[in-house]
């Protein structure tokens, strides 16, 4: 297995750094700050929810803004990951019929080239935590494994959602309805010890939740988090991977039919 990958990089390689060059340079076409959008957007989000939910609700969490700006890095590189490969199949149409190149390498580079814009916007969050005075310590290492979790899900949900969009183009519209619904059902903005017993046994079965608690328990708390929590991120981002692949592989042949 671990062979075959490297003979695919090594043939495909430049073809995954050509696509994620051009996903990165076409988001940031025309415009005048360019790549420091990756850095400010999420500060800027962070800015105003933080003047409405610590002005407002009066959430009392210490070190709110670091608690706030850590759930809103996480979760967004997920939604845009997601959000843009699930439309790459469609996107690459023309490419597609031409030319053959595996058809996982569209989704996956776009999750890539989002990547790249998590980085920066993971260099927001630091200069955050270096601002409130947190100190940045030895269990912060531990924060590779989350991210590396968070991204293995997003390439299994990648390929599903492009997979689907193929066959069923309203995928956009209600996938855009469930991720609304999941970004109020996920402690990104208020503190979970508000929610009911109900909704915390509800919140298990809520991966991001359990990616976005992980680094912040490393953040926040300064320590490793249990066994417990290594756990649930590795098995959600299994399953993700495993569902998405199968229905990927099972369904690729029939793109071309569709597009």
């Amino acid at each position: 297995m671990i062979r075959q990958t490297v003979d695919i990089y090594r043939k495909y390689g430049f073809l995954l750094s050509q696509l994620v060059e051009r996903d990165f340079k076409t988001k940031y076409r025309r415009s005048v700050l360019g790549i420091l959008w990756s850095l400010l957007n999420p500060l800027m989000i962070m800015v105003v929810q933080y003047m409405v939910f610590s002005t407002l609700f009066r959430f009392d969490v210490p070190n709110y803004s670091v608690y706030l700006l850590s759930g809103i890095v996480m979760f967004n590189y997920m939604s845009e990951a997601t959000s843009q490969a699930m439309t790459c199949i469609i996107q690459n149409a023309s490419l597609i019929n031409k030319v053959y190149i595996p058809k996982y390498i569209y989704p996956f580079s776009r999750v890539l080239s989002c990547g790249v814009n998590f980085l920066f916007s993971l260099l927001a969050l630091y200069i955050v935590i270096i601002a409130t005075g947190m100190s940045i310590t030895f269990p912060h290492i531990a924060i590779l494994y989350g991210i590396g979790c968070l991204f293995v899900f997003i390439c299994g949900l990648s390929f599903l959602l492009a997979s689907m969009m193929v066959f069923f183009r309203d995928t956009q519209f209600l996938y855009s309805i469930l991720l609304t619904i999941w970004t109020y059902l996920t402690p990104i903005f208020y503190p979970e010890s508000i929610l009911p017993p109900a909704m915390l046994t509800l919140m298990k079965f809520n991966p991001m939740y359990h990616f976005i608690r992980f680094i912040r328990f490393i953040i926040l708390e300064g320590g490793i988090p249990d066994p417990k929590a290594w756990l649930y991120c590795a098995v959600f981002a299994m399953i993700s991977l495993i569902i998405g692949i199968t229905v990927f592989k099972r369904t690729q042949n029939k793109f071309i039919l569709n597009l």
